[in-house]
């Protein structure tokens, strides 16, 4: 494997990817050793089996099946194909960290399946799945800020307020918005979804309160708000000054809501 950011120790000091740091350092280390991210990966797997929940093996892509849906290929044979890119170590990592919440998005994913097929439309709940899976941040805060999300009302969100993100806790849990984060840039929005967690710094509970969370009904109310990630104090270096927050082609109104990833 070529020469990397994730082999850098500045890499992992930055607020988004060092609560990654336990999961991400050994696999990238053993990635650039092997040049196979889904050995890697099964390493730290096979390292964690004695103290936490276990994600299912990760193989190599291309033994899936080339006429098998993804998400179908790993409900049935509890086998995750991984392709050699950041992409898919980004997803093996959340498969090892958070294994119940995406145990159970890949079961919601597959009975969407094997009930309407896989066609061009994905209907409501396949796409509030996608989008919890590729572009999420778990958010736990006070009223006053999510309220202001809800409004976009971004001076309240991250000026107002700015003292009430010191007491919130949040997780960057799409693997492609981490991928994005590798070199981040103002526009970069994630889909938060607000959690109330009685202790959100123990890993295991957020895994398994979140995983009760999600069901058909609830993901049909699509229960996302746009997020801004770099207007989050501390997490871009202009964002100091009531200025980076008048860009309102990455702070949009209310009546221009993002709706894609």
């Amino acid at each position: 494997m070529a020469h990397d950011p994730l082999n850098e120790t500045e890499f992992w000091n930055t607020p988004w990817f060092d609560p990654w740091k336990k999961w991400g350092v050994p696999v990238a280390y053993d990635w650039a050793k092997t040049g196979a991210v889904e050995i890697a990966l099964n390493r730290c797997r096979t390292n964690a089996m004695q103290t936490y929940p276990i994600c299912y093996p990760f193989v190599a892509q291309n033994q899936m099946p080339d006429a098998q849906a993804y998400e179908a290929f790993i409900f049935k044979q509890q086998q995750i194909p991984t392709r050699n890119n950041f992409h898919d170590y980004w997803n093996g990592l959340c498969w090892l960290r958070f294994p119940l919440i995406k145990k159970r998005l890949n079961q919601l994913q597959a009975q969407q399946i094997e009930t309407y097929g896989v066609g061009s439309v994905r209907g409501p709940v396949r796409d509030a799945l996608t989008l919890w899976d590729e572009n999420s941040v778990l958010l736990q805060t006070s009223d006053a800020i999510w309220q202001a999300l809800v409004e976009r009302d971004w001076e309240k969100v991250f000026i107002t307020h700015k003292e009430d993100w010191k007491n919130s806790h949040l997780i960057l849990f799409g693997h492609a918005l981490l991928e994005k984060m590798m070199n981040p840039y103002k526009a970069i929005t994630a889909h938060a979804v607000r959690v109330n967690l009685s202790s959100p710094r123990d890993e295991k509970m957020v895994d398994a309160c979140v995983c009760q969370l999600l069901s058909q009904d609830y993901l049909k109310q699509k229960p996302f708000v746009p997020l801004p990630v770099l207007g989050i104090p501390n997490w871009h270096e202009q964002n100091k000054g009531a200025g980076f927050y008048e860009d309102t082609k990455v702070f949009r109104p209310l009546k221009n809501e993002l709706t894609s990833i």
